[in-house]
């Protein structure tokens, strides 16, 4: 599965996690990507979509 929202283009972030002796190693952080259908031109179709898309109502749940 695509860790990409298909409406917004959210994706995944890249950083540092920081230890208590300040050390320094690389760590990701992920959309929240959800697979839901999704109901384009009278046809239902399967998107990856992050949650704050489908909170907002940028997709039209089927």
């Amino acid at each position: 599965m695509s860790r990409k929202c298909e409406i917004c283009g959210k994706g995944q972030v890249s950083g540092n996690t920081v230890s208590h002796s300040n050390r320094h190693s690389r760590r990701k952080w992920n959309a929240n990507i959800q697979t839901v259908k999704v109901e384009e031109n009278g046809t239902v179709t399967r998107k990856n979509v992050c949650t704050r898309c489908i909170r907002s109502g940028k997709v039209a749940r089927a």
